[in-house]
């Protein structure tokens, strides 16, 4: 039986009191108790796969690693009324598509601008926090290049 160590008080004591499929099919959402403190965690089971590598833009080449997506729109959606449900679930659609799509290697840029696209449906304003980081804007007028199209589209309602 597999046990792991209480994110508490550390014991490696817990036993399983609910198990989930996620929404997306491809993890298993666990509920533990921690048989020492009782106080309860929650962890995910993924299925083990070939790791998909990241371009990055000067070429290198990194593992993915969906934390980095998770904490990009974690940190967008800052101080916004996101909640940490939806910021997962935004995070498991992107690892699926990409997983989908992409058997090897994908361009950071394509990550990015899948994250883009759904911060845009998700939340304006956490939508142009990703973007100023992710596009570099070097200038105001950059940054008001971007918000154009979206202050245009607001004027047509």
């Amino acid at each position: 039986m597999l046990t792991l160590r209480c994110p508490y008080c550390k014991q490696d004591d817990d036993r399983v009191i609910d198990s989930r499929s996620s929404a997306d099919g491809f993890s298993i959402r666990r509920r533990r108790e921690c048989v020492d403190c009782g106080r309860r965690f929650t962890t995910y089971e993924r299925m083990e796969e070939t790791p998909l590598r990241v371009v990055k833009k000067e070429g290198s080449r990194v593992p993915f690693d969906r934390n980095k997506i998770f904490q990009g729109l974690l940190k967008a959606c800052e101080k916004r009324s996101v909640s940490l449900e939806k910021i997962e679930e935004v995070t498991a659609r992107i690892e699926r598509q990409l997983a989908e799509m992409f058997d090897r290697e994908v361009s950071s840029k394509y990550i990015g601008q899948l994250v883009m696209d759904e911060l845009k449906q998700m939340d304006q304003v956490a939508y142009v926090r990703f973007a100023s980081v992710y596009r570099e804007f070097k200038d105001i007028a950059q940054f008001f290049d971007e918000l154009k199209p979206m202050l245009e589209k607001g004027r047509d309602r």
